[in-house]
Parts: C-alpha cells; sequence; structure tokens
C-alpha cells in the first residue's frame, strides 16, 4: 500500500509555512519512521527479541509507577 503525503498551497502562501506544514503532517502519519524502519532488512528473531526487550521496559515502567504511588 502506498501512502501520498500532500499539501495544498494557497495563494500568496509563503512556501516556508508551506514546507512546515508538510514536515508536520509527515510526522504525524510515521512516514520517516516507517522508512527508516524498512531501510534494511531485519531478520525476524531480531524483530522478535527487539519487540520482547520493549515489553519487559514496559513492564518494569509500570511496576515503577505502580510502587512510586504506593509510598504516599
Amino acid at each position: 500500500m502506498i501512502f501520498i503525503a500532500e499539501i495544498r498551497i494557497d495563494e500568496g502562501e509563503p512556501l516556508e509555512k508551506a514546507l512546515k506544514r508538510f514536515k508536520r503532517m509527515v510526522e504525524k502519519e510515521g512516514i520517516i519512521r516507517e522508512w527508516k524502519k524498512r531501510e534494511y532488512f531485519e531478520k525476524p528473531s531480531t524483530i522478535k527479541n527487539r519487540k520482547k526487550k520493549a515489553f519487559e521496559r514496559k513492564l518494569l515502567k509500570k511496576q515503577r509507577k505502580v510502587q512510586s504511588n504506593k509510598r504516599y
């Protein structure tokens, strides 16, 4: 599936302003993030390990948050 980022430039609108809108839209849609993710091939085992570590970090963060709330 191909997504094309497109903006309409109003007459008399400065190019810098239109470029800023375009950059904001591209960032919001995650196009650059997706491109960087697909730039190089990543082995399935590497993907699995990365997701597992991210999940573990999320759990530790949640545990720290719960513990800090219990102190008060």
